[in-house]
């Protein structure tokens, strides 16, 4: 059930009435909106279903056995076991298929006929996102940084709650238990903010990202075919894409979140106008980067053992963001570029985490020079990302240039006419330094402003219910 199509949008207002109607009944509440995740989720194959209750009631049996279990040994043990069934079937049912041919490729290499069984294993939609929030839930238990929760409908609503259940933001369970076991009141800010985030959502996937997209996969599909012109437009029109697709998907549930009471993480701030990679990854997919931070980096030791050591953590961190986003060794390739970015930058840039175009720690040009560069490099990361082999992805590179088609024309028409108004909003919340910016208008320039996006959305607005990037992670 995608956002982007009617069978979600009659979904989504049969349950939203239904909730304002319970409203004030909090355990009715929370048993509606875990039947609906349910529905939501089954929607795709009942069977992905029952593996995520299954992979979710081992972490709420753990987190209660965490609970009662109060010996160091035991308690790790618990943790162990937890992990280990959560990564166990995240690994058999993302990695199986990737291991096992690249085996086949190894030892056909060396003359030999593997001779075993190769299953081909469906992925399970989100998996990787539920099973990080869950895991989330069961370390933070451990940690003692949050109690068991005792109720498995509340257990099972923080898991699955529909709005984030598929492409996050992966949540917390300091952050969002909370909130399913307390009363929820449904403010008027909370109302204005969660429909401007719904329609600026909307906007970024269904006319901006749905637009844009085809462009990319045209360029990426067939890169032999093209000039180098038209490559660096393809490049630029993936980087607009997976923008737009991803934070598209995170606004539309921030705001449909905001609208029940509920307060998700913010997932995305303006991150092409980072000036470094730590400070892109503090804007690009927080919840993710955050969660490897808090649950990897950070237990590996972080930078509290010496350069050498920070290195090593940062390029392992990086390893492993990169093979969480897909079996591929071009998602591989892209978690060891990014990782070898940040080493780099720590190694020779000093200046500060703050800086930005207004706060007096350079001059502007300067700070503008280093937006631009930062923005390049992960241009050429996301080359990486989206060709589908490192050997393609070479291909880009090296054959990016200035050399024009027929079509450079139109694609760069294209690219230019959807991308620039996201870029003048994307600037506006970058400079006010509020992504809610739009909210703060007077009633009438908001009613404008929202009146466009709405015309826009019915006029440009792709029609087909195209799926969201990530759900293929």
């Amino acid at each position: 059930m995608l956002f982007n199509s009617f069978v979600f949008i009659g979904f989504f207002a049969i349950v939203y009435s239904a909730y304002l109607l319970l409203q004030g009944r909090l355990r009715a509440q929370n048993l509606m909106l875990m039947v609906a995740s349910f529905v939501f989720y089954g929607w795709w194959d009942w069977r992905f279903l029952i593996l995520m209750v299954i992979s979710s009631s081992v972490d709420y049996g753990a987190g209660l056995w965490l609970g009662r279990a109060q010996h160091p040994a035991a308690r790790r043990a618990i943790l162990i076991g937890s992990m280990s069934v959560n990564l166990g079937i995240l690994g058999f049912f993302k990695y199986w298929n990737f291991f096992s041919a690249s085996a086949a490729r190894l030892l056909d290499a060396f003359g030999m006929q593997p001779d075993f069984i190769t299953l081909n294993v469906v992925l399970p939609v989100g998996i990787s996102f539920y099973t990080f929030q869950s895991m989330s839930y069961t370390i933070d238990v451990y940690r003692r940084d949050l109690k068991p929760v005792r109720n498995p409908i509340d257990y099972f609503l923080y898991v699955t709650y529909f709005t984030q259940l598929v492409a996050g933001p992966i949540e917390r369970g300091t952050n969002l238990v909370a909130q399913v076991l307390s009363p929820r009141r449904i403010s008027s800010d909370q109302v204005h903010a969660g429909l401007f985030l719904i329609l600026l959502g909307y906007f970024k996937k269904v006319v901006v990202a749905d637009n844009i997209g085809p462009i990319a996969n045209t360029v990426f599909n067939d890169a032999g075919s093209f000039y180098g012109l038209d490559l660096a437009i393809g490049t630029l029109a993936f980087a607009v894409q997976i923008y737009g697709d991803f934070a598209g998907y995170s606004d539309i549930a921030r705001g449909m979140a905001k609208l029940m009471g509920f307060e998700l993480m913010v997932n995305f701030r303006n991150p092409y106008f980072a000036l470094s990679p730590a400070d892109f990854w503090s804007r690009w997919h927080i919840s993710l980067s955050t969660w490897l931070r808090d649950y990897l980096y950070i237990p590996l030791g972080g930078n509290r053992r010496g350069p050498r050591r920070t290195y090593l953590n940062l390029a392992i961190t990086m390893f492993l963001g990169g093979l969480w986003h897909g079996a591929a060794w071009h998602f591989v390739f892209w978690g060891i570029y990014h990782g070898l970015l940040l080493i780099l930058y720590r190694m020779v840039d000093r200046d500060p985490v703050d800086m930005d175009l207004w706060s007096g720690h350079r001059r502007r040009p300067y700070v503008l020079a280093k937006m631009g560069l930062m923005f390049v490099l992960t241009n050429i990361g996301w080359v990486f990302f989206r060709a589908p082999s490192v050997g393609q992805a070479a291909h880009v590179l090296t054959r990016m240039g200035l050399q024009i088609s027929p079509q450079t024309l139109e694609m760069g028409h294209t690219l230019l006419f959807f991308a620039a108004p996201l870029l003048l909003v994307e600037w506006w919340q970058y400079a006010k330094r509020d992504l809610l910016a739009p909210v703060r208008l007077p009633l009438g320039w908001r009613a404008a402003a929202y009146a466009g996006v709405v015309m826009a959305i019915c006029v440009f607005g792709v029609r087909e219910s195209l799926e969201f990037i990530y759900f293929q992670f």
